[in-house]
């Protein structure tokens, strides 16, 4: 956590090739992961504040695909799509996660909880390591954070509703 209180995001470069991004969620595994598994939740917290999603499609499955497509502030849009490879509850999610200009490469999520908290931990492999500095310089890092901030707040309406 950072002096704010919040969880921080991590993020590290363990090889030429990979990304791996790590935080603390205050929200107990199954929810973490079920906030992962559809348009109705991802709607609420994917991308950053000032980003809104315009478009979702989500066949949460091994070898069902996924697209999310959100809009900011200029008028721009990003989509982000991929192919859901392994599914296992609540554990894991292997997806592969590419952007328009960039086919990007398998990411594994994983959901580890410990005393009600829960560990995200994203683990991206690139086919270079020019692509995954690419990616690293395109302002990756803050747009995590944020999304990472938001989906905290999306957690806690969700906990509020199931107490």
């Amino acid at each position: 956590m950072d002096g704010s209180g919040r969880n921080q995001l991590v993020t590290t470069t363990p090889s030429d090739r990979e990304i791996v991004m790590t935080r603390v969620f205050d929200a107990p595994r199954d929810l973490v992961f079920e906030a992962h598994t559809s348009c109705e939740h991802m709607s609420h917290w994917w991308g950053p504040r000032k980003y809104e999603v315009v478009d979702c499609e989500i066949d949460f499955r091994p070898g069902g695909t996924w697209r999310v497509a959100h809009r900011g502030p200029d008028g721009d849009e990003i989509t982000f799509f991929g192919e859901y490879l392994e599914i296992v509850r609540p554990e894991r999610i292997v997806w592969t996660f590419g952007f328009e200009g960039n086919p990007g490469g398998p990411e594994t999520y994983t959901f580890e909880e410990h005393d009600g908290k829960t560990t995200l931990t994203s683990s991206a492999v690139f086919p270079s390591k020019e692509m995954r500095d690419e990616v690293l310089g395109s302002g990756m890092e803050s747009g995590a954070i944020e999304t990472y901030e938001r989906l905290d707040e999306y957690l806690e309406l969700l906990k509020e509703q199931t107490d």
